[in-house]
């Protein structure tokens, strides 16, 4: 009896399905990669105003006084003509005080104290003094300086 030899078949390696299986790797390890993070995401602190994180001892609030014959004091300094309604140099001085309130993480407050005789005219120039201000805390006070 005679053996037949059997030819060998030379083994090739497919590549097609190894190229499909890694282009799914590469898709996979595209879609759950991080994303970098560009240069105009990074928030970054520039010079001017900079959040305090220890309180100062700053006033707590600012005292306005509305005088019988129309003049504006702020603590003891007179800020305001009778005959000026838009108060500029209030307006300015209470912009720069709600700033720093502001920086100091403590909230802008106003007391409002006009002398028994002042027209209500003038009451409402101070209040639009302080809304254009931005400052929204503001009290009334009495005669006798006790808040309402």
């Amino acid at each position: 009896m005679r053996i037949r030899r059997r030819d060998h078949q030379l083994v090739e390696m497919q590549m097609g399905p190894m190229i499909d299986m890694v282009f799914l790797l590469l898709v996979f390890f595209m879609v759950t990669a991080k994303p970098v993070k560009q240069e105009s995401d990074i928030s970054l602190g520039l010079p001017g105003t900079v959040a305090q994180e220890e309180a100062l001892d700053l006033p707590d609030e600012q005292r306005i006084r509305i005088e019988d014959d129309g003049s504006i004091m702020l603590n003891d300094s007179v800020l305001g003509a009778p005959a000026d309604s838009q108060l500029g140099e209030l307006v300015g001085t209470l912009k720069r005080f709600k700033q720093s309130a502001d920086a100091n993480k403590s909230e802008a407050l106003v007391t409002l104290d006009a002398a028994d005789g002042t027209n209500h005219q003038r009451i409402v120039d101070v209040l639009n003094a302080c809304a254009r201000a931005d400052i929204t805390g503001v009290t009334f006070s009495d005669s006798a300086g006790e808040e309402m």
